[in-house]
Parts: C-alpha cells; structure tokens; sequence
C-alpha cells in the first residue's frame, strides 16, 4: 500500500507536468545518450565531485523504452522506492515496533515538496546518494549487532567508495555509520579477525571508489579535491571565512529548517499550507523535543539513533564549513528525510493515553495533509510548478520548448549561443539536432562563468558553424546589448518571441559573443 501511494503521487504530479525540465537533468539525459554511442564520461560533465552512474542507469532506461524525458524520472522513481522501503527497515530495527513500518512509509510516500521534487527529477545523483546511505546504515547497524560475519564489512566498504564515486553526499552516511563500525569492532576478541575484516573492508572500498581513484590518478586529484569541497560554487561565499560561515548558519538556520520541514519550497521564500503551517509548526517544536529526550533512551534501537543523529551532525558541519552551505535551496538537506520520518514514528509509537489511536491518527494525518497541501500547492502554480531554480531569471517557461525547437530547425537556425538554462534541454529535445553553447550570462548583472559549457564538442561544432542565432530569457538588458552591438557591426538580422525565448536570427554574418563585447573566459 506504502508504495502503491508513493507511485500515484508521483504518476499524478508527472500528468499534470508540475517539474520543468531543468538543464542539469537534460545533461543527464545527454550522458546517457553519450554512453549508449559509447562514450562514457567518469563524472557529470563539468562537476568532478558527482559521477556518472545516474546517467548510466538513465542509460539502460533508454534502452528499455526510449531517449525521453520521462525515462530519466521513472529511474527517479524506482531509485525513490528503494529508498522508501529501506526506510520501512530502518523503522522497524531502529524502533522496533511493527506498526512504526507504516508510520515510516506512509511519511515517505507523501514527503515535504522539497524530497519530492528532488526525487523525481534528476540532478546527476541525489536519488542514488539516498539510497546508497539508507544501506549503509542497514550494513552499519548489522555489522554493530554481528561479530562472525565477513560479508558486511565487504559490502559496507564497497558501497562506502562506491557512493563517494557517486555523489560525495552520501559522506555525511559513511562519516557516522565508519563510526558505528569502529566502535562495534572494539568487542572482537581476536586481533587477526579484526585485521582481516578491516582488509576486506578497505579493499572493498578501494574497488567501488575505483573509477574516482583512476580518473584522479590520470588527470590530477588536486581537482577532484577542490570539486568535492565546493569550488563549484566558492564564488557564491563571503571571501571573509568568519563572515562566510555567519552566512551559512543564517542559511541553515531559515532556509534549511523550513525547506525540510516543510514550511516553504526549495526555489523561493513563500510559506506554504498557510492555514495549517502555524499547527505543524507547534507540533513540529513537541516533536523534535521528544527526539532529543529520547537519544539517551536505552533499547536495542539506542545505536540506530546515535547514527541518525551523527548523520544529522554531519550534514550540518559540512554545510556550515563548505562553499555548499552558500546554496539557498534545500538539495543538500535531503538525506535529513529519513531521520525525520524515523523522528517523527518514534513520536507517535510513544504516544500513551486512552485515546492513543485516535491521536497517532490525526498527528500522522495532519503531517500527511501538510506535506500534500504544500506539494499540491506548489504543482498548481505555474510558473514555476515544482522547480529546481530558486532564481527567479532561470524559472523559464519550458511548455514552449517544443514550438522553439520547431522555429529553429523551420528557420535552419541550427547553431548558435544561448545561457545554461536553454542550451542542454534545446539539445536534447532536438537530438543534438540544435547546439545553442552558453555562452551568454543568465544573470542581470552579466556575470558569467565559463563552467556553464559543459561539454566541449558542442563548443567546437558552433565554432565551425557559417551560421549562427541568439537565443536570452528574461534578460532586457542583455537583449539591449545584442542590438546596439549588431548595429555597431553592421550586422543585419530578424527577431522572434517564443514565449519566454528572444531570439535573434538570420543574422547577416557569423558573430560571436566576444564580438558583441561579451566576456566569455571568466573562471
């Protein structure tokens, strides 16, 4: 039945095409169209710290039933319910009770907006890092209750490397959980045991971070070190490290609870379930009490506690001391869900008293009822629906995206500059049919950096191109620019509106954005 929920929700919110598709999922879609011509890519194109294992999943789905938008979300989806039913484990051999399996389940199923959106769409990994961590706790856990067993160890080690390849995420599991292990090998009894289950577990590792080791050891893990702790984003940070970590705290503290709570949308600062929210918000403060009261409780779930809360620790310290902490969204908050749901059936496992059903009843219905309010409230505004772009100048209207690939190849306009948040999904709707390289900045103020090309090839292929158009979103000024500087150059050419698409076309000779002025070679 859990499931069964979770799958509608999301079959119901795909039909009423509440999730634009973003430029980071097309560029998904385009590795694993890559990788089926036999090109494959050891991480997400232009992030070192994410590999390319979504992609490649995405790519047996194309196999399976097509190159279509929709494929990269089912992978989404089977990832999702994977994580839902772990999640039921972890309930029952954290907290013991059969009846917490449901409780556990039915707050997965329905979740805040947040892991809904993010588990649904794909950004290169976040579904496989959620996963990955639920079994490295179920590992960590058996490991603490199991001295005589090898395979765990093994298991545990290889998903260990396997997940930092994937997504360096999934270190705020293996940090706690490596932990748990440590402590838990303090009983054996013999020194060879424990050295031959510490040389199984580290060979394990090094085999499943392999691809990761390998790229480095060829190309540099200077870069990969950098990539991991948030050079893609540095930028985005106060240079001064103290006032930088103030402003990660202040992040944490308002963008962070609310996101993961359930209290507004990852993309802007909007309070959602308003008639509800100031009820949840009181029962949220009673719960979270509870939660912390009950650490020191002693049972058998004592140590699956200690890990949730060392997952939690450990989100918070890495997003405090890294550039991550400098992203308003709630991307990096996910693995929070599981230790919520788990926080959340503990409550109402504990609640005593006469009408106890009655009570576990309305809580658990109330928390439901705000997590689909709030999603089914953010579905129905459109623009954005439920999006990954919390600036508004990247929230485009892509119900269009289909009549601009129509315009362009009636037009013959194959090639051309556009920002990051066109380029990708144009290509691939087109088939590669229609490379628009990012080259032009997306921000009002103009800034640019040059890791919004991605992929190399479509660089060259404009390049060699006799022909070239203009494609901006909502960017007035930018639009002014190209004009004033195609006059400049004595350059003719003719001028198309597409829903939120500019376009310029038919220009009467190849110009290029350093020809316009543009700067294009900023970090």
């Amino acid at each position: 039945m859990v499931i069964l929920i979770a799958i509608a929700l999301k079959i119901v919110l795909l039909a009423l095409d509440s999730f634009p598709f973003n430029a980071d999922e097309a560029i998904v879609g385009l590795m694993a169209r890559h990788i089926l011509d036999g090109r494959w890519p050891v991480f997400f194109y232009g992030q070192a710290y994410m590999g390319s294992f979504d992609a490649s999943l995405v790519a047996l789905g194309f196999v399976i039933f097509g190159q279509k938008v929709i494929v990269i979300r089912v992978v989404q989806i089977l990832l999702y319910i994977g994580t839902v039913l772990t999640t039921m484990y972890l309930a029952k051999k954290i907290l013991g009770a059969s009846e917490g399996v449901l409780f556990a389940g039915l707050l997965m199923a329905i979740p805040t907006v947040n892991v809904t959106l993010y588990t649904t769409i794909s950004l290169g990994g976040y579904g496989e890092a959620l996963l990955i961590g639920n079994l490295l706790i179920m590992l960590a856990l058996r490991i603490a209750k199991t001295e005589g067993e090898m395979w765990p160890y093994v298991a545990w080690g290889f998903l260990a490397g396997f997940g930092f390849w994937v997504f360096g995420l999934t270190l705020v599991y293996t940090i706690p959980t490596a932990g748990l292990i440590l402590w838990s090998m303090r009983g054996l009894d013999h020194r060879r045991d424990m050295q031959k289950k510490i040389l199984g577990l580290i060979s394990a590792a090094v085999i499943g971070v392999s691809p990761w080791l390998v790229w480095g050891l060829s190309q540099g893990q200077g870069n990969l070190l950098q990539e991991l702790a948030g050079s893609a984003i540095a930028g985005a940070s106060p240079t001064d490290p103290l006032t930088a970590i103030g402003s990660r705290i202040t992040n944490l503290l308002l963008f962070g609870s609310t996101v993961s709570l359930g209290f507004r949308p990852p993309w802007e600062i909007r309070w959602l379930s308003l008639p509800l929210m100031p009820i949840a918000l009181v029962l949220w403060l009673i719960i979270i009490g509870h939660g912390i009261l009950n650490l020191q409780r002693p049972g058998p779930g004592r140590m699956g506690r200690y890990v949730m809360i060392g997952l939690v620790i450990t989100l918070i310290l890495g997003f405090i001391l890294t550039p991550f902490g400098a992203d308003p969204s709630g991307r990096y908050f996910l693995p929070l869900a599981v230790p919520i749901a788990l926080i959340v059936t503990d409550f109402l496992l504990d609640l005593r008293g006469r009408y106890r059903r009655w009570l576990r009843m309305l809580v658990l219905i109330g928390l439901l009822g705000f997590n689909l309010w709030g999603t089914v409230e953010s579905a129905f505004q459109k623009p954005p629906g439920i999006t990954t772009q919390f600036n508004a100048t990247t929230q485009i209207d892509h119900s269009q995206d289909h009549a601009l690939v129509a315009f362009l190849t009636d037009q013959g306009e194959r090639r051309g500059y556009s920002n990051y948040w066109v380029s990708y999904p144009l290509a691939f709707l087109s088939n590669e049919e229609l490379i628009f390289v990012p080259y032009l900045p997306y921000h009002l103020d103009f800034r640019y950096t040059r890791r919004d090309s991605r992929y190399g090839p479509y660089e060259d292929q404009v390049a060699l191109s006799d022909r070239v158009a203009y494609i901006t979103t909502h960017h007035p000024e930018l639009d002014d620019h190209i004009r004033s500087s195609l006059k400049g150059l004595n350059v003719h050419w003719q001028e198309a509106k597409i829903g939120d698409y500019q376009i310029f076309y038919r220009l009467s000779k190849v110009v290029t954005p350093t020809d316009l002025g543009l700067e294009i070679n900023s970090p």
